[in-house]
């Protein structure tokens, strides 16, 4: 791809009467990972939101609260804007439906298509809620869907067979603000005539603009024949007034993607220090490759009636809409009632942003299923892959330089194909990322960590460090070790940002980049090394979900055990065998190091470990911990064996022993002798 694209990006605009939620943040980190890969290869490219801020829920809001629409949306932008910013969400610029520019604009957008003779007005019945007195927005009304006779539908979409209608078409339809049945009224409406424009939207929806799934879906709706759209919303109302229509006023999903334009007139105003006219701003929204991201529920907005409005008002028309599904948590739609729905704000206050980030990203492709928050599957995942893989393979060689090198690399790589191998990995971590196959991108840089954690292992640094006279040898493997731990969070970047600049401080040297990793760091000193990151323990989620749901959120037992943890042991109760002292004494119980651990493919409860007991060699132990322990809690540490037990052949390999570890309710933890063991010291 070159590097001289200028490219526009922007994420659906969040609706200003409430937080921002987890459901949210799929689609806004989906694209700042996008915005920032792109930014990553040096290309021009903006990233544009803004709060929805108009409608008679809006109104409504505003009204119970006793402030005026115009502070509620103050202050909720503010809300949004902090929860955005402390998850890296790293927009150009942020603002809002209601500003000059987009008055201006949805004037002139509305102006081009009544002159192009696309606007119809004709009378219609309309729902009308007869205790508050005024008429129903459609997300006010609900009722059986007439398609497919789903209960509980909004007034103008269907969640369960995606179908749009005129709210009058609901079947057994109640005010969702009084509980009333509404009665039908009589009002004057401005409608769209989105026909007109049906043949060249074929052209529009059949295009590499939109993923197949999505023009699959979209043709549907143009086969069935596209309906007039309406346009306007009577008093009151909290909106845009149309032009020569007092009393009526421009229906919110008018001005809403509109927002996109009026949003990028004020970047380019502000990074051109000067006003810019309507005709700047359609010139320099044309010279821009347009990238929407939006969710599946609003496709027939964004593949339809925007690409319509903007060929009638001569606007250039997106280069891609990229399409996401919904998010599930514990597969479960988002609920209040269940405990589930967790807002931006109540995961921030749990959890770093960095592992959602990661999580969304592992699952995240270009396709538009939907995905899901397992509580249990995250822990695990961040666990594994950012603390157990990542985040130890600098861990290892930064304890090592640390106490034996001055914290200095050396001056040669001594495995230069591994290296190579590395950098080679770019051109599909890059395919990935422009492709939005984000899950493909971390699975090739997961398989890339557990190489580099291969090359520890057989290198086994931590035994070279028992020889002075090979102090050149350790500072080798130690630098090959950082520089490939580079290159990973290089290709990492614009899903861990702040992990990154982390590293970059740690680091020092060039910013990590694409580029810059194809000169490794030799020769170079680092600074101490600081912790990067934390494993997630059980007690981390318990904020995430309400009391009564984090029971059915975690694995069930049967036992008295902690969701998730094993049940305690039964030994030592009423019943169970004793032991003679003789025959305790034949144990041999031996201080050993974990000199290295891992994960072991295929199962979900083993670490393997390699432990020095001083023998001149290590010996390899499976233990059942990975539920407790990350491998990169436990490298370094003294551990008890049992040093005698008779090796068992599994099918990962053959264990040469028995680590101890005790456990109850709250949890295990592996045993640790006391001050002043060392490996191959004999427990008495």
């Amino acid at each position: 791809m070159p590097n001289d694209r200028k490219v526009l990006v922007t994420s659906a605009l969040p609706y200003a009467n409430g937080p921002i939620h987890i459901g949210h943040l799929v689609e806004y980190i989906q694209t700042d990972i996008y915005v920032r890969y792109q930014r990553l290869r040096g290309r021009a490219c903006y990233y544009l939101c803004a709060d929805d801020t108009h409608g008679t829920p809006i109104m409504l809001k505003a009204q119970a609260e006793g402030v005026s629409p115009e502070q509620l949306i103050g202050r909720v932008a503010t809300e949004h804007l902090r929860d955005f910013t402390d998850f890296g969400i790293s927009f150009d610029r942020f603002g809002s439906t209601h500003s000059d520019e987009n008055r201006v604009l949805s004037e002139h957008f509305y102006g081009r298509l009544k002159a192009g003779g696309h606007i119809a007005v004709r009378a219609i019945e309309q729902a009308f809620d007869p205790v508050k007195q005024l008429f129903l927005p459609d997300r006010f009304i609900r009722g059986e869907c007439p398609r497919c006779h789903a209960a509980d539908q909004y007034g103008d979409s269907c969640e369960a067979c995606g179908a749009t209608y005129a709210p009058t078409d609901l079947i057994n339809p109640v005010s969702a603000l009084s509980g009333a049945t509404p009665v039908t009224r009589s009002s004057e409406h401005y409608f769209f005539k989105l026909g007109d424009f049906a043949d060249r939207l074929k052209t529009f929806t059949t295009s590499d603009a939109l993923p197949k799934e999505a023009g699959h879906k979209l043709a549907e709706w143009l086969t069935e024949g596209l309906s007039d759209w309406d346009i306007s919303r009577d008093a009151p109302y909290f909106g845009f007034e149309i032009p020569g229509a007092p009393g009526k006023y421009f229906y919110v999903w008018l001005d809403a993607p509109v927002g996109y334009i009026a949003t990028f007139w004020q970047l380019r105003s502000r990074l051109e220090e000067r006003a810019l006219s309507l005709d700047d701003v359609r010139a320099q929204w044309s010279q821009y490759e347009i990238h929407h991201f939006i969710g599946k529920d609003i496709l027939n907005f964004h593949g339809l009636f925007w690409p319509a409005m903007l060929e009638a008002a001569d606007f250039a028309r997106p280069a891609a809409i990229h399409v996401h599904g919904f998010l599930t948590v514990n597969g479960k739609k988002m609920s209040k009632s269940r405990g589930t729905f967790i807002t931006a704000r109540r995961y921030l206050d749990a959890l770093p942003a960095e592992y959602l980030r990661y999580y969304f990203a592992a699952k995240l492709n270009s396709g538009i299923e939907d995905i899901d928050l397992n509580l249990e599957d995250f822990r695990a995942r961040i666990n594994a892959d950012l603390v157990g893989k990542l985040i130890n393979i600098a861990s290892r060689s930064a304890q090592l330089l640390a106490k034996h090198l001055d914290n200095t690399l050396g001056d040669v790589l001594p495995d230069a194909p591994l290296y190579a191998e590395f950098l080679k990995a770019s051109e599909t971590v890059e395919a990935c990322y422009e492709a939005c196959e984000y899950s493909r991108a971390v699975k090739t840089i997961m398989d890339l960590a557990d190489r580099a954690n291969r090359y520890v292992d057989e290198a086994r640094p931590w035994e070279i460090a028992r020889a002075p006279e090979r102090r050149a040898n350790l500072q080798a493997v130690c630098t090959e070790t950082l520089n490939l731990f580079c290159v990973l969070i290089a290709y990492l970047k614009p899903i861990l940002p702040e992990t990154t600049a982390k590293v970059e401080a740690w680091i020092g040297g060039p910013e990590l980049n694409f580029e810059s990793i194809k000169t490794p760091r030799l020769s170079h000193a680092i600074k101490p090394y600081t912790h990067l990151m934390r494993r997630i323990e059980p007690a981390d989620l318990a904020p995430l979900i309400d009391n009564a749901q984090e029971a059915s959120a975690t694995p069930s037992s049967s036992s008295a055990a902690t969701p998730g943890k094993p049940a305690p042991p039964t030994a030592g109760k009423a019943g169970a065998a004793t032991l003679s002292a003789e025959d305790f004494a034949r144990v041999d119980l031996r201080v050993a190091r974990v000199v290295a651990a891992d994960y072991v493919e295929g199962a979900d409860k083993l670490l393997k470990l390699s432990l020095d007991l001083n023998e001149g060699r290590t010996r390899t132990v499976f233990a059942g911990i990975r539920h407790a322990y990350a491998p990169a809690d436990l490298v370094g540490r003294l551990v008890v064996c049992v040093a005698n037990l008779k090796p068992r052949k599994m099918r990962f390999g053959v264990s040469e022993g028995m680590v101890l570890a005790a456990s109850d309710s709250d949890g295990l933890v592996v045993l640790e002798p006391g001050e002043g063991a060392r490996p191959g010291m004999t427990i008495r």
